[in-house]
């Protein structure tokens, strides 16, 4: 069969890429196309254009190169109609790919752009986050989007009881993916260094590091005697923009080493997002520090407005508080000391945390995502044309 994906960043690069790998592992004349990155690239296929040219973010970078943002966006349509794929399969990043499922099933009314063959079914793998933000969208996902694979367990819940659209949850890929780290790391966690290690992930974007990696290096400065401070540096981010934050620090910064830095870490300050997941796999207890502006109007919003209690993985998955997040108006130096120090061996917290954290493993499940996602894929596919 063939499939044509589309991926807008470096992470639906990488889950894009595993789930191709089960693909072509499942159906053995598996063609891909795709919009996407290097990643998927070393899978096999076409690239049509690479993630690197469709990621804009924020208003005023959308609104700057909005004229090219169109003209990827017609390529995209066009190629698809040319090349007539049995099946699209979207990777998160909404804002381009909703439009994209808008036009494919628009083709449905159109039968002599596919004839004799019928439109491609509209596949999303790893679901548009619309129960933190933008909820309207689920008025074009139950419309356009003809199966939703989910990576989140409680978001089952949201679109089927809430919205009453039917959805896979298929596992969570970075679940396994720690899963298959340790289980070809036997000895990952063994400790060779002279001190225990603090673990700093402070985000994978410039105005994220920006805005918390000072608080994490300045919370953690009477612990250096103790600890071996260390800041996972992202792969997209250059080591010469962390010196301005390091210096004068006993911080020391390694690049795309995450995951063996999680494997011997024995706390970690992290930003929110899929580290903290990744924090809680490898069970090292964890605080979460997200600084934003007017953090008093924030804090307001996140009580009383805001859709979602909280703003890390871990805690949305246990729905509950598992990892203390510091956000908006409680970040600050001291609370993030205080809480770090919780955590640490003999913290009064870190036990609970360690206990808590085996009924997020539970809630994510021991399926493999990718295998499982590409298994229901091609049945439901095959089960089509028959």
């Amino acid at each position: 069969m063939k499939y044509y994906l589309i991926a807008g960043e470096a992470s639906g690069d990488l889950h894009a890429s595993h789930l191709m790998q089960s693909l072509k592992a499942q159906d053995g004349e598996a063609e891909f196309r795709f919009f996407g990155g290097d990643l998927m690239a070393a899978v096999g296929g076409t690239m049509v254009k690479h993630y690197r040219e469709l990621a804009y973010m924020g208003f005023v970078p959308v609104l700057l190169h909005l004229r090219t943002i169109l003209r990827n966006m017609e390529m995209c349509k066009q190629d698809i109609a040319q090349w007539k794929p049995d099946v699209v399969i979207l990777v998160d990043y909404p804002g381009f790919n909703l439009k994209i499922a808008k036009y494919v099933h628009s083709l449905r009314n159109q039968p002599s752009a596919f004839s004799p063959q019928p439109s491609p079914k509209v596949y999303y793998y790893i679901s548009p986050k619309i129960w933190a933000w933008k909820e309207y969208r689920i008025k074009n996902i139950k419309r356009d989007v003809d199966e939703l694979f989910s990576i989140l367990p409680f978001e089952v819940e949201f679109f089927e009881q809430k919205h009453h659209y039917p959805i896979h949850y298929v596992g969570n890929p970075t679940a396994q993916e720690v899963r298959d780290f340790l289980a070809a790391n036997e000895h990952g966690r063994t400790r060779t260094d002279e001190k225990p290690i603090i673990a700093l992930l402070a985000g994978s974007r410039k105005q994220e590091i920006k805005d918390n990696l000072p608080a994490m290096v300045e919370a953690t400065q009477h612990l250096t005697d103790q600890y071996d401070l260390v800041l996972a540096g992202a792969p997209s981010i250059e080591r010469e923009y962390y010196g301005q934050f390091l210096t004068g620090s006993c911080v020391r910064l390694v690049s795309d080493e995450t995951f063996p830095l999680l494997a011997k870490a024995t706390a970690a300050l992290v930003t929110s997002g899929t580290a903290t997941l990744e924090t809680c796999m490898f069970r090292v207890p964890q605080v979460v520090c997200y600084k934003t502006p007017l953090p008093q109007l924030i804090g307001f919003l996140k009580r009383h407005v805001l859709s979602v209690k909280y703003v890390s993985l871990v805690n949305l998955i246990a729905d509950r508080e598992v990892v203390k997040e510091l956000v908006a108006e409680t970040f600050s130096v001291d609370n993030i000391r205080r809480e770090l120090e919780a955590i640490l061996p003999s913290g009064e917290k870190r036990q609970q945390m360690l206990d808590d954290y085996d009924e997020v493993h539970q809630c994510l499940g021991e399926s493999h995502a990718p295998d499982e996602a590409a298994r229901t894929m091609i049945r439901l596919l095959r089960d089509k044309k028959q």
